[in-house]
């Protein structure tokens, strides 16, 4: 995790909420509330404008695709399974290590989507059956994941082709705070906004600026609610997708806040 999110807001409104300076999206950036790996999506990020390499380094909103690849790698589907880091470790992974200090970003979503394991119900093949969560911030605001991005250069390219640079990003991280723990052990570290401009800047530059800017927050900010199983096929999406299902819908799924089992013979016989 985390392995899906959503993200519906459009250019306009990512500019204004996260006071970018320069759209670089070109058009590219459609409503997603099925985003997956290797997808494009929305990062914003700070550095020096194309055309002025060595001018200040300035708020953009970019379309990077989902799973970094290291500049060092030698095959880039390795992006495929770097989706995420942990933040715990970002220091003691190569792959990770000089993106903190250099190359952070914000992706903006809506929530993301995590499985939860029933301890009751089981699917056609005996495993324990996965009821698919949307989780967002209760007060119903966009939210900001902590990132990193990277340059990848395909040297099987010539320096005038446009795909000779492609450009990565991953999602921190972080244990998943109580209640959503009983979705999944993990969780996306999502930032707060007085966070997101110390995290954007390039000149907060040492570990001990960053390890700051990943403490952890007080508990309670989100709520979480079962959706369609839909959102389990990448090709399904539309805002339908975050709507909450009814209880008849569920079977063995524990509620995130009370630990009560809900649907199925477990929940109606106990």
């Amino acid at each position: 995790m985390c392995g899906r999110y959503a993200a519906s807001a459009s250019p306009e409104d990512l500019v204004e909420e996260l006071e970018v300076e320069d759209d670089e999206t070109d058009g590219r950036l459609e409503p997603a509330w099925n985003l997956a790996p290797t997808d494009p999506a929305a990062v914003v990020l700070e550095r020096p404008r194309r055309s002025d390499r060595e001018g200040p380094p300035v708020r953009q909103l970019r379309v990077l695709t989902w799973g970094l690849v290291p500049s060092w790698a030698k095959d880039p589907s390795i992006g495929n399974r770097m989706i995420n880091a942990r933040s715990e470790t970002l220091f003691d992974a190569a792959a990770y290590r000089k993106a903190a200090l250099a190359r952070r970003c914000l992706v903006p979503a809506d929530g993301w989507y995590e499985w939860q394991a029933s301890p009751t119900a089981r699917d056609a093949k005996g495993k324990p059956r996965k009821q698919p969560f949307f989780v967002h911030l209760a007060d119903g605001e966009r939210l900001a994941f902590a990132g990193l991005y990277e340059f990848w250069r395909d040297k099987s390219r010539p320096d005038d082709d446009p795909q000779a640079w492609r450009t990565t990003f991953t999602i921190l991280t972080t244990e998943a705070e109580p209640g959503l723990d009983r979705i999944h052990d993990r969780m996306p570290l999502v930032l707060p906004r007085d966070r997101w401009a110390d995290w954007l800047d390039p000149a907060r530059s040492s570990p001990d600026d960053v390890r700051e800017l990943l403490a952890p927050q007080p508990p309670g900010r989100f709520a979480a609610y079962p959706v369609s199983r839909r959102v389990g096929d990448v090709r399904n999406t539309g805002p339908e997708l975050v709507q909450p299902i009814g209880l008849e819908e569920l079977d063995g799924v524990v509620d995130p806040m009370t630990g009560e089992v809900l649907g199925g013979a477990a929940a109606a016989g106990g």
